[in-house]
């Protein structure tokens, strides 16, 4: 427990410091594009990071950075899409938040949030029908994200076939500005999972043992054959929408609640109540990552961008499909 906790620790204050360093270069102008922070959920998106295996699918939302770090995605690949460097997964080719590297089972994040649970669950699909054992596939979505027609869509499938799909709901009580009560009309979203015929989780997603033990628990169900399941944690986001919005329509009740709790604070003093680290060692562990961090920019800055003239914009998969035109 305590190994995993610490690792868990490690990666959440990783992205915590990396996520800081995007904030101030989009404040700096430097950043073309949103910039979308999981400030308040990195204990639910690492949990369910570490809940996947090599060979596992993995679809993140924009929040995820923590999640994406423990599942292997490279600091490079995360500097290099958002400042545009021709260098990363993407080649500067598009918007700074849809990277991953398919082939590896990290997914790029498609806009329509909830179109990724039928994107998973047709990957898992297509393992089975090729007679591919063991892969089981996490799919990340926001509380909003739950009432589009995709997830039902895709969760009734998954539920159908008994895909081995894991569904993870950071209900952070706002889909960008609208409060869950004008959102759903059910008491909680864990309340659904009996409608889909699928096991339910809920999960205090401000407290990093217990979304350890769920995600951990959910993976475990979804990989022995129990199907679909759907885990609803409880938090709030500790930042607007996007760095472009103020959160002012956060009601303060809800700061200063339980959910309100940044999962980083209740993770240290965990660690401190049980003596696992000393309050020098975390911070060796946040100036390490804030120097890791530093020289990943620094390179990055360095690195070419695309240059219209020369790129071929087709998808890098169907390159060997370009065809080329002359003028006559």
């Amino acid at each position: 427990m305590r190994d995993r906790y610490l690792q868990a620790y490690r990666w959440m204050v990783f992205a915590r410091a990396i996520e800081d360093k995007i904030a101030s270069l989009y404040r700096g102008g430097k950043i073309i594009g949103g910039v979308f922070l999981g400030r308040g959920q990195e204990a639910l998106s690492v949990a369910t990071g570490m809940a996947l295996q090599p060979g596992d699918f993995f679809a993140p939302l924009i929040r995820d950075q923590a999640g994406r770090l423990a599942f292997g995605e490279r600091l490079l690949d995360a500097t290099r899409t958002y400042l545009g460097s021709r260098l990363g997964p993407m080649r500067g080719r598009d918007g700074n938040i849809h990277r991953g590297r398919p082939r590896e089972g990290l997914f790029p994040m498609i806009s329509h949030l909830g179109s990724m649970v039928s994107v998973v669950g047709g990957a898992l699909l297509a393992q089975r029908l090729k007679g591919v054992p063991g892969a089981i596939g996490a799919v990340c979505l926001g509380d909003g994200a739950t009432s589009t027609g995709a997830v039902h869509e895709g969760l009734n499938l998954a539920a159908v076939e008994k895909l081995p799909l894991i569904v993870v709901v950071a209900n952070n009580q706002y889909a960008y500005s609208t409060p869950n009560s004008r959102q759903f009309a059910c008491a909680d979203l864990i309340d659904r999972a009996i409608g889909y015929g699928v096991e339910g989780h809920s999960v205090d997603g401000t407290d990093l043992a217990a979304c350890l033990e769920v995600l951990s628990e959910a993976a475990e169900r979804a990989r022995t054959g129990r199907g679909p399941q759907l885990v609803v944690a409880s938090l709030l986001r500790l930042s607007g929408h996007g760095e472009h919005d103020d959160a002012g329509y956060v009601a303060a009740a809800l700061r200063a609640s339980v959910v309100g709790r940044d999962c980083l604070d209740v993770a240290r003093e965990q660690i401190f109540a049980e003596k696992w680290a000393t309050p020098g060692e975390l911070e060796k562990w946040r100036e390490e990552s804030i120097t890791e961090v530093e020289g990943a920019v620094a390179q990055t800055v360095r690195e070419p961008l695309p240059d219209p003239n020369d790129e071929h914009w087709t998808a890098l998969s169907t390159a060997h499909l370009r065809e080329e035109f002359c003028a006559e």
